[in-house]
Order: C-alpha cells, then structure tokens, then sequence
C-alpha cells in the first residue's frame, strides 16, 4: 500500500527535483554556511531533575526530539541520539540529554522513518522493552529490528499507552527509507494528553489546512512542538517543510496556548544558516503582533515545565 496527504498527493522528492536543487540548476540561490561549529544555544542537562517525572514537562534534545514527561510517565518522540546520521550529516551540537540522564523510558513515539526521525542505532540502544508507536506501515521493520512491543497507528486513531492518550494526527510529509518504499508507511504527527493537558507534536510536515483540523478534532492544545527549520531553498522545500512564517501560521490555527520551537539548529539539512530560523521566528511573531509569553524557543537541552 502507498499513503497520501489529506488532499490525496504525494509531495515524495524524487531523484531529478533533489539533483536540480544540489547541483544548482535553479534562480534560488543561498549563501555556502557551515554545518557544524555553529553557535547555538545549548544548556547542561544531567537528567538528576527528571528522573521521577514528578513534574510535567518537555526537554528539547535536539532536532525533532523530545522527552515528553506527562502523569508520571515518560516518552521520547523521534529519539536520534547518533553522532550523525546515517553515518553521513553530523550533528552540528551533542544531544541536550545524554544516555544516562535520561529517566526510565515507558514508550516511544516515531512520528515517520525518514532517518533524521527514525534513527536506527539509538532504537537499538533504547531496546525491546519499550513500548513503540509507529505509523502503520513500519511495524513489521520494528518486529525485524527485534523491537515487538510496536502499537501501529493510522490518522485519527486514538490509543491508551501507559496511561497517556495518544492520537495520530496527519501531516504533510512523505516517507522513504529505501529505494523502493517510498509512502509505503505513514507519516503525522501526536497529540499526547493526560489528565486535561495536551501537547503536540508535528513531526515532519507543510503547511496544510490539517492543522485547523486537528485543533477541532483534538480540543485545546496547551503546547505545539513546530517545526521552523530546514526550510529553503522554498521552491523545494515548502511541500515539505515550514519555514517560519508557516509555523506562525500553524500555531494560530491550531488554536495551541504556546509555541515551543524545533527542527534548527542541530543537523544541517538545507541550505539556510543554521542559526537563522529562530531570528526569522521571532521577527514574524513580532509582525503577527502576538503576545510574547506563549512563544519559548528553548535551547537544546532545555527543561519547560507545562502548567
């Protein structure tokens, strides 16, 4: 079987449009910026303030991924912890927790197998006792890794997982792993609640009309983890990514009480300067004329508690 986005489309990067932009033969040029030895902010975590999870919160790792502690429990959403990946983009900052301060994981969450999200080496490490929500699509390759525990999800479904209500929510994305599986498993994002409060989490996606839908579906978001990074060149990354402004715009129809800012400034992925994505965020919340709380743009390694 092979999956769409809402409005049926597949926005897949194929061989010609992903050599035209890296050969480049097209007018949207960006300036040559480095990917690693980049300044961006960065704080110690050794993990002693969460390992009873008293407290409900989100840490920022790094990239897509994020320690999620609601209720007592705790969850990692797209947990790359490599050094690089795929052997071949480095990381351009260590992951804000490191392995041993990281609490007791009760349950995974992978928002698509797109190897910057879905990372081999550290799904190993995290190993069989964990509980995995996946898209359908990509059970049977976490049987083959020897992870069994695997809770298989399609758009709008919703699961009780150790005691967290978990609801797979679309995006607009695509999927690939190998040469031959292209939209062969889903993609979406997670709407986590427990106890009345509840967080989002976007995964890899565009701008859609989706997240209108989701904010109805789900009720009140009280955080919304959104993407605002690896973004240009726009004429090949906007069926894909959000820029900023398109995050912006995601937040407000979402109807979600606070931003929380991610995807920048860990791996370099696309042609904008590592550091740029937050400058422009915070430019276009200016010009939204949004108040400043709701907004957190947490360092890596950064705890924000949720109230």
């Amino acid at each position: 079987m092979r999956y769409a986005n809402l409005d049926g489309q597949s926005h897949s990067s194929g061989i010609a449009r992903i050599l035209r932009w890296k050969l480049g033969w097209h007018d949207e040029k960006w300036p040559r910026t480095p990917g690693t030895g980049v300044a961006v902010p960065l704080v110690a975590n050794d993990g002693r303030a969460l390992r009873n999870a008293a407290a409900d919160a989100l840490t920022w790792i790094g990239h897509a991924s994020f320690l999620i502690q609601l209720g007592g429990k705790s969850a990692l959403i797209d947990p790359v912890m490599s050094p690089s990946i795929a052997g071949f983009i480095p990381r351009n900052v260590v992951p804000g927790l490191d392995w041993p301060a990281l609490p007791k994981i009760d349950l995974v969450l992978v928002t698509h197998n797109h190897r910057d999200h879905m990372d081999a080496p550290t799904l190993k490490r995290l190993g069989p006792d964990v509980i995995y929500v996946v898209p359908r699509g990509l059970g049977s390759a976490f049987g083959r890794a020897g992870l069994r525990r695997v809770v298989e999800m399609q758009w709008w479904q919703q699961e009780e997982i150790e005691g967290l209500n978990l609801t797979f929510v679309p995006a607009e994305h695509w999927s690939r792993r190998g040469l031959l599986d292209t939209n062969a498993s889903w993609w979406g994002g997670y709407v986590i609640e427990r106890g009345g409060l509840r967080v989002y989490h976007s995964g890899d996606t565009a701008w859609f009309d989706g997240f209108e839908q989701i904010g109805l579906r789900c009720g009140e978001i009280h955080a919304a983890m959104l993407p605002i990074g690896a973004y240009a060149p726009r004429w090949f990354m906007r069926r894909q990514h959000m820029d900023p402004v398109d995050a912006v715009r995601a937040y407000s129809a979402l109807g979600a009480k606070r931003f929380i800012a991610m995807h920048w400034g860990t791996f370099k992925l696309t042609d904008e300067d590592l550091r740029e994505p937050p400058q422009l965020l915070r430019e276009t919340w200016k010009r939204a004329n949004l108040p400043d709380a709701p907004l957190a743009i947490p360092a890596i390694g950064e705890t924000l508690l949720l109230d």
